[in-house]
């Protein structure tokens, strides 16, 4: 089943042309990976696809309806979930209000802390801080936090825009880990990610976005293995 299909795909920024008529899709249980460099339109994709951004032309297809042009309130409704580039926490709020707050939208009110308990057990350290401000994490600490906040709302398909920037490469495995579980708990997953190799190890699928543009596509398997990818992305 195509969770996402993104066809045609054109977005401005004043005269700039951003994205220049791009189409791809998702499957159900799959993480697919966008890679390319800075500026290469891979934040803006994700950003147009939730709404935070307004399309010039194009269509996006989420589980078969048509979302564009929808306010991002009302695709986040549906089970398109967003977790931005920087985090975005609520600094002043506990670690366990952040996480009440990705609820907000949800009718069913009784499952909260069945999914609550969930998120806890994806990430141990946010239980053992659910009391303290989100300020005073630790920047691996605030993305667990950030993920955790999206899978409170029952993510269908969660877009997650660099989950590792800035951290520690230790770090950087146990966040990768943790994606690979949430996909494996029947979430599927656009993900954009300056470390290719990282990306390209757990995706099934990928494209490469190459100023708005995808010239390439393949499964991730493929594409670790192909020269142009290794040369531009890959460090050889």
């Amino acid at each position: 089943m195509t969770v996402l299909k993104v066809t045609d795909l054109n977005v401005y920024y004043g005269v700039i042309h951003a994205l220049k008529g791009i189409s791809f899709e998702i499957n159900e249980g799959e993480i697919v990976t966008l890679i390319g460099s800075n500026g290469a339109g891979k934040s803006t994709t994700l950003r147009a696809i939730s709404g935070l951004v307004p399309q010039t032309s194009g269509s996006i297809e989420f589980l078969g309806q048509n979302i564009s042009g929808m306010p991002a309130e009302k695709i986040a409704g549906l089970g398109l979930i967003h977790v931005p580039e920087g985090r975005r926490i609520f600094p002043e709020l506990t670690v366990e209000n952040n996480l009440q707050l990705g609820a907000y939208l949800r009718k069913d009110k009784k499952w909260i802390a069945e999914d609550l308990e969930k998120v806890y057990n994806f990430f141990p350290r946010l239980l053992e801080r659910r009391k303290q401000l989100a300020g005073s994490l630790s920047g691996g600490e605030q993305q667990m936090l950030a993920m955790g906040r999206g899978l409170m709302s029952r993510p269908k398909l969660l877009l997650l825009d660099e989950p590792s920037m800035g951290l520690a490469p230790l770090l950087v495995r146990e966040i990768f880990n943790i994606i690979r579980e949430i996909n494996a708990s029947g979430t599927a997953i656009l993900l954009v990610e300056q470390n290719a190799y990282m990306a390209l190890d757990i995706a099934d699928r990928a494209y490469v976005l190459e100023t708005g543009t995808l010239p390439l596509a393949g499964s991730a398997k493929e594409l670790l293995q192909d020269t142009r990818v290794k040369k531009a992305y890959l460090g050889g």
